[in-house]
């Protein structure tokens, strides 16, 4: 009975570190991930490496953006590396 009360600890800190850091953190990156399978035409994003720009072009196989950043410069990111949508665009009617 006394090694049972022994790990009675150890199961309430994991208990304690799922509800805080695990559970959080795998809403946070379904979040995320919803928000990058939004993507479309006309959104103005920021990709983790700070450029900001508007998404031009959805690659639905391919897992890439085809992205913006001035007039006539385009660059191709993997869409995992979007890091925010700064404004959406109204979906096509």
């Amino acid at each position: 009975m006394e090694s049972l009360l022994q790990f009675v600890p150890l199961i309430a800190i994991f208990g304690i570190m799922y509800f805080l850091l695990i559970r959080p953190q795998q809403k946070k990156m379904k979040e995320h991930q919803n928000m990058v399978s939004a993507l479309r035409r006309g959104d103005q994003v920021i990709t983790q490496g700070g450029l900001i720009g508007k998404v031009s072009k959805v690659k639905e196989g391919e897992n890439e953006v085809e992205v913006e950043l001035g007039e006539g410069v385009k660059v191709r990111v993997v869409q995992s590396t979007i890091a925010t949508v700064l404004s959406k665009t109204e979906p096509a009617k």
